[in-house]
């Protein structure tokens, strides 16, 4: 039970924590987006790792110069790349990825109607009529 109401274990240091409440939740919520790049896929906010701190302070740092939070990520996206953003930006090449899975699926539904389409007109015996030699033929064979 005191497991279940136990607030989350968060790895962010007292020494970390800014005395402006307001900056400090800025920091968290800027925190929440940005991936640690040692453990992959989980926010700075929630790892233990030495890398994560310093791009803990660093956000901290920013926002106490008086970046505004899209300054903020946009300098930490500059120094380590579009990767450190847990959810990634809809704009330039990433258009490609994010539109490549609907696409998909749009060209499978495509595909599949295509084939099934072919599938139902090649068992529909429609126009199987025999010309007049074949069917001279299958009246030999059916006379014999």
């Amino acid at each position: 039970m005191a497991l279940l109401l136990a607030p989350p274990v968060l790895a962010v240091q007292p020494d970390e924590i800014l005395a402006d409440p307001v900056l400090e939740q800025r920091a968290r919520e800027l925190s929440k987006d940005l991936r640690c790049l040692v453990c992959r896929n989980e926010n700075i906010d929630d790892s233990n790792a030495d890398l994560a701190r310093e791009l803990r302070l660093l956000v901290r740092e920013r926002l106490v110069a008086g970046d505004s939070d899209d300054e903020t990520r946009d300098y930490i996206v500059a120094r380590y790349g579009e990767y450190v953003l847990l959810t990634p930006r809809t704009s330039g090449s990433n258009i490609l990825l994010w539109a490549a899975g609907p696409a998909m699926l749009l060209l499978a539904l495509v595909l599949a109607m295509a084939y099934l389409r072919g599938r139902a007109a090649a068992s529909q015996p429609g126009d199987a009529r025999l010309s007049a030699q074949e069917q001279a033929r299958l009246d030999e064979i059916l006379e014999e």
